[in-house]
């Protein structure tokens, strides 16, 4: 069934994989920036800022679901930026919001962590119809983790830390089949095909680079780095997609 969708944080690494995933699903797609944009064949572009609170109602006009893919890691403007979204929800009759967020964000302490989960209780407390799925970490933010060791003479990991990286294209696709389902709270977690531990994710990315390092896998203490050791960060029952980290990392340049 098609709807009319906007699409935040367009121009991001999710969303610039949701506005063509939506289109080709048959969705009348309107894409949010802060800035005048054109591109996407079928995609009208709506200029508005979600932390200032501008240009929603506009952007919001005649659309029935929003797939909420805007995010800051800093700072904490993600609280601000829903509540603003949801504001204009309520004023304009949008009645669904996919949002997404991550995996663990209630058992690990990160401070964008408990930024997300304010997030999804703003959600939660807004009156509006609306759907959290939460993923686990992209192949780009593992792949980055590694790319700045890159004048290390060692691939530094974390030692006890597991990860079920998930290909960017797989979220977007699940994002796009919930705009036709109902508002249904919280749904599923979904992570990556298979977990590895970090060291062999380093493994995996000097093979692809043709390095010769070796990784040293670092004891972190702490509890962030402990909410990582439990493995709260994964969704093992919810595997999602086919696409590894070695099939990422052959795409890459």
């Amino acid at each position: 069934m098609a709807h009319s969708v906007l699409v935040t944080g367009a121009t991001g690494t999710l969303g610039h994989c949701v506005v063509p995933e939506a289109v080709g699903a048959g969705h009348r797609v309107r894409a949010l920036s802060r800035k005048r944009r054109v591109g996407y064949t079928g995609v009208h572009w709506a200029q508005g800022d979600l932390l200032a609170g501008t240009g929603l109602d506009a952007a919001l006009d005649g659309i029935d679901v929003v797939i909420n893919c805007a995010t800051q890691p800093t700072g904490g403007k993600d609280v601000t930026s829903t509540a603003n979204l949801v504001a204009a929800a309520r004023r304009t009759g949008v009645r669904h919001i996919v949002h997404v967020s991550i995996v663990g964000i209630d058992r690990i302490p990160l401070p964008y962590y408990k930024t997300k989960l304010r997030t999804e209780q703003v959600l939660q407390t807004s009156g509006v119809g609306h759907t959290v799925l939460r993923a686990t970490q992209f192949h780009d933010l593992i792949r980055t983790g590694f790319a700045i060791q890159r004048f290390s003479p060692v691939l530094w990991t974390l030692r006890g830390v597991r990860f079920q990286p998930i290909d960017v294209h797989d979220v977007a696709t699940r994002l796009v089949e919930l705009v036709d389902d109902e508002p249904a709270g919280r749904v599923p977690d979904i992570g990556g095909p298979t977990v590895h531990s970090h060291a062999e994710l380093g493994r995996m990315y000097l093979a692809a680079r043709g390095s010769r390092r070796k990784t040293v896998a670092l004891p972190v203490p702490g509890r962030i780095a402990g909410g990582f050791r439990t493995g709260a960060n994964l969704a093992p029952d919810n595997a999602a997609g086919t696409v590894g980290f070695t099939d990422y990392l052959a795409r890459k340049p």
